[in-house]
């Protein structure tokens, strides 16, 4: 089944390039035959002649980094984007959640409508979208938020998962506070699951993982392309019969949102390195999952720095104890595998009670797909997708500036001025608040 992605603003435009650079060069890189048909088949249709076009809608206010995708993908001749599956304007969102939201969505719904279709008729199977945005600017968050409301208006039983860029705790943009509320507040109500990529934690990888002096926001994407291609690309599930996952959107949903107030996803991978380093270095599944583990429960995004004090204690029964004050609780996880002797890992110690909330058995709470193809040139590699606490600390640092703003009334003319309310912004505020409350209480619950 395919998957049809959408790009939104320069941010989803970027990242949605290297994502399919990302997925196409993994599927060359010596893998089986059956693995590179189902990456095709999932992300790319082929034309008359044979070119591979990605099944990619792209949509921005502006022109810019469409053209610019556009100009890269003819240079390097692997894939393409159609000519026509594309939508840009001369004008962007001035950064206003509102004005995307409320006058360049409506103002365009029919042309944008109209590209998707015919993308989705492409399909022989639709397995879902994938709508890709940051949350910071206009376009990726308010047109973004508009098209991922036209997709459930018009596909109302396929998957949606929206994949949002988190921005910087220190600011990209004087508003981007806001947008964030206000694109999070309308997607939960919208969207099936919500992966988050926070640009902090990718600059501390390409930092101190990859060693990376003066980091770009190429080096941003090409990390966050490496984790998503990661989750997306064909896999092994308990039930597929040793053939390739077909609905895998339908089994990533129900593997990890199982709970309508729980939605935001979490990813983290081991090992992840600098690509001169890999040929060199030798994995073992035991310290993988280990370190990955570890990782879940202290809520460390990368192996550096790993604080193995935060540890699960099973005492007796459903009653647990915890050492350490910043142990990170789940309601579901999804563990992928890739890569040599992948059948011989053992991942039982993901399936221990205490690491989930008490209303969650682990049985139901703990999914692991394999794949026994080596990723991106990884011989052995762990991902972790997490319906966790682990976005309660970032979540929660955006809706308090946002209400401080808001309290001020701060910049809120800028929304008003398109139609926006203050109450619009207190339900958005209200709703996030709501969502940090529910997933607090995860660790409460046992």
């Amino acid at each position: 089944m395919s998957l049809v992605t959408v790009q939104l603003g320069q941010c989803g435009n970027q990242v949605g390039l290297d994502l399919f650079d990302t997925l196409y060069n993994d599927a060359q890189g010596g893998q089986r035959k059956t693995y590179t048909t189902a990456c095709y088949e999932r992300f790319f249709h082929q034309t008359k002649d044979g070119d591979l076009v990605a099944r990619a809608v792209l949509i921005d206010m502006e022109a810019k980094v469409i053209k610019q995708n556009f100009i890269k993908t003819a240079k390097s001749g692997k894939w393409k984007y159609d000519d026509v599956s594309s939508f840009k304007q001369k004008q962007g969102s001035g950064n206003n959640w509102a004005n995307g939201y409320l006058v360049h969505g409506p103002q365009h719904r029919e042309v944008v409508e109209d590209i998707i279709r015919r993308e989705v008729e492409r399909c022989d199977r639709l397995s879902g979208f994938m709508a890709m945005m940051s949350v910071a600017g206009g376009t990726g968050s308010g047109v973004g938020t508009y098209v991922t409301q036209c997709l459930r208006d018009g596909y109302p039983k396929s998957f949606i998962v929206n994949h949002l860029t988190w921005p910087y705790a220190a600011g990209e943009v004087i508003v981007q506070n806001y947008n964030s509320v206000l694109t999070l507040g309308h997607l939960y109500q919208l969207s099936d699951g919500i992966l988050v990529h926070e640009n902090d934690t990718v600059h501390k990888i390409c930092k101190h993982l990859l060693h990376i002096r003066d980091i770009s926001i190429a080096d941003i994407n090409k990390v966050i392309a490496h984790q998503l291609g990661a989750v997306l690309q064909p896999v092994l599930t308990a039930d597929s019969d040793g053939h390739y996952s077909r609905n895998f959107m339908g089994d990533f949903v129900s593997a990890l949102t199982c709970h309508p107030e729980y939605k935001l996803l979490s990813m983290s991978t081991v090992p992840q390195m600098q690509s001169s380093s890999i040929p060199y270095t030798t994995f073992k599944w035991t310290p993988l999952i280990k370190h990955l583990r570890q990782m879940l429960i202290s809520n460390n995004k990368m192996e550096e720095g790993i604080d193995w004090q935060v540890r699960p204690l099973a005492v007796s029964g459903r009653t647990q104890s915890l050492t350490g004050s910043n142990v990170n609780t789940s309601l579901a996880n999804l563990l992928i595998l890739r890569g040599k002797d992948v059948f011989t890992a053992d991942t039982g110690d993901f399936s221990e009670p205490a690491l989930y909330t008490s209303w969650q058995s682990p049985k139901d709470a703990f999914n692991v797909w394999k794949c026994p193809v080596h990723y991106n040139k990884y011989e052995k590699m762990a991902m972790l997708v997490s319906n966790s606490q682990a976005l309660i600390e970032p979540l929660d640092n955006t809706v308090r500036k946002a209400w401080n703003m808001f309290a001020a009334k701060a910049y809120v003319h800028q929304y008003t001025s398109f139609g926006m309310s203050e109450e619009d912004f207190l339900e958005s505020i209200t709703f996030a608040e709501q969502i940090i409350s529910s997933y607090s209480q995860l660790g409460c619950n046992r």
